[in-house]
């Protein structure tokens, strides 16, 4: 059995995850695999790498800057509400597909 991934550690990364259409399909690979916590890990990296990074995100997300960090700490147990109101900073939105 194969060891999870890891998310992508590349030089131009960040100026990657900047655009919604990247980040999208960074994110859906780690979502797909069902292990929240590297979800999670490549969360805080697309907020990292936005301008203003995770505090411009807060701020846009109308979080607090103090609970997203919490959230999207290691330890940390994001709330559905807290992800989604990111993702829409971020310009991106979660879609449920049945699968085939």
């Amino acid at each position: 059995m194969m060891p999870p991934s890891r998310p992508l550690d590349f030089t131009f990364r960040d100026e990657l995850l900047r655009d919604p259409e990247n980040a999208a399909v960074y994110l859906a690979e780690f979502l797909e695999e069902g292990n929240m916590e590297l979800f999670q890990e490549a969360l805080r990296n697309v907020a990292k790498a936005q301008e203003g990074g995770v505090r411009a995100v807060a701020k846009q997300a109308e979080v607090s800057r103090e609970n997203l960090y919490k959230a999207l700490s290691k330890k940390g147990k994001p709330q559905m509400e807290t992800i989604t109101k990111m993702l829409s900073a971020l310009g991106l939105r979660f879609k449920i597909e049945a699968v085939h």
